[in-house]
Formats: structure tokens, C-alpha cells, sequence
């Protein structure tokens, strides 16, 4: 099951960091996101979504790949493998786009968090600031919540146990608290 969090930072530049980071942590197995959009809200009010995860973007390669695959198959029984290779291609990548494109024009559902949910929590945070929601499928907690000590954000909304919300409110006040103290 996949768990929502969603974190603001004091600056509009903090999320790209920390997503930075994150992506690092997904190369490594350290966690698996299923989602991740990053919003701005610049100082005018206006709220800026990034999407992060590439849902559909593989689309057209692996329709290349099917296309490929099919179209040497069926070219070898009319015994023109180059001809079924070549219209298969054309197939493949043109039915890839097409499935992309109608992601874009939203005839296919949202995948991951839904936009208007982050629009509207996105217009709570203040001006010139960022945030970043994020959906995770898996994730060893321990070596989370230490990479997001660096970080002070405020948590926005999660779908964490009350017990794991609470260990990462301490995580990232704690590092708050730990710049005061040295100042």
C-alpha cells in the first residue's frame, strides 16, 4: 500500500532538493515512488505544479519494442521479415504516442495523486514557497527520515500511522530547533 506525504518548505527551492535527493534514494532500493509532484506558489499567489514521475513517458519505446517483436513474426510468414519490421515499427511508436496522447487530453484517469488535491493544498502554502507530495510505495523509514533531518518543513498532510507522522514531525522540527540553538 502506498503512503501520502506531503511536506512544505520556507523557500521555493528546497523541494527540488529534496527531491533530488529522493530520486538517489530510488537508485540505491532505498524507497519506490510511485509519485512525486513538487508546487511552487510564487509571490504573486499563483500555485506551479511539477510533476516528477514520468507515468506514460516509456509509452512509445515499448510500442517500438512490441512493434518490432510482432512485426518480425509476421513478416516471417509472408517471408518479408523487413516489411513486417518496418510497418510493425511505425504501428508500434504511432500506438505508443496515442496512448500518450490521450493521457494529455485526460482520457485516461489520473495516475497518483490527484491534481486538484494538490492545487488546493498547494494554495495553503505561502507565497514564494515549495512543497512536495509524494506517493510511496516502499521505503526503509530509518535512512528517510535521516536524509530529510537536513530539511525543516512543515508536514502538510500524510497518510502515515500516527506514530510514523510523529517521527517524521520530530525529524524535521528537530533540525529547526538544533539552528536556533546555534544561533
Amino acid at each position: 500500500m502506498s503512503e501520502l506525504v506531503c511536506i512544505a518548505f520556507k523557500d521555493s527551492s528546497t523541494a527540488d532538493r529534496v527531491l533530488n535527493e529522493l530520486r538517489a534514494m530510488e537508485s540505491n532500493y532505498i524507497l519506490d515512488l510511485e509519485d512525486a509532484v513538487i508546487v511552487i506558489r510564487d509571490m504573486d499567489g499563483k500555485v506551479h505544479l511539477k510533476q516528477c514521475v514520468d507515468v506514460f513517458g516509456g509509452a512509445t519505446q515499448h510500442g517500438v519494442a512490441l512493434g518490432m517483436l510482432w512485426g518480425g513474426l509476421i513478416g516471417l510468414l509472408f517471408f518479408n521479415p523487413l516489411a513486417g519490421l518496418l510497418g510493425s515499427l511505425a504501428g508500434g511508436a504511432s500506438g505508443g504516442a496515442v496512448s500518450v496522447g490521450a493521457s494529455e487530453f485526460g482520457l485516461l484517469s489520473d495516475y497518483g495523486i490527484p491534481d486538484q488535491f494538490i492545487k488546493d493544498l498547494g494554495s495553503t502554502i505561502q507565497r514564494g514557497t515549495s512543497a512536495i507530495f509524494l506517493l510511496i510505495r516502499n521505503v526503509d523509514q530509518e535512512r528517510l527520515l535521516a536524509s530529510f533531518s537536513r530539511y525543516e518543513g512543515t508536514i502538510l498532510k500524510t497518510s502515515l500511522s500516527k506514530e510514523q507522522e510523529d517521527k517524521l514531525r520530530a525529524t524535521l522540527t528537530d533540525q529547526h530547533k538544533q539552528k536556533s540553538a546555534k544561533a
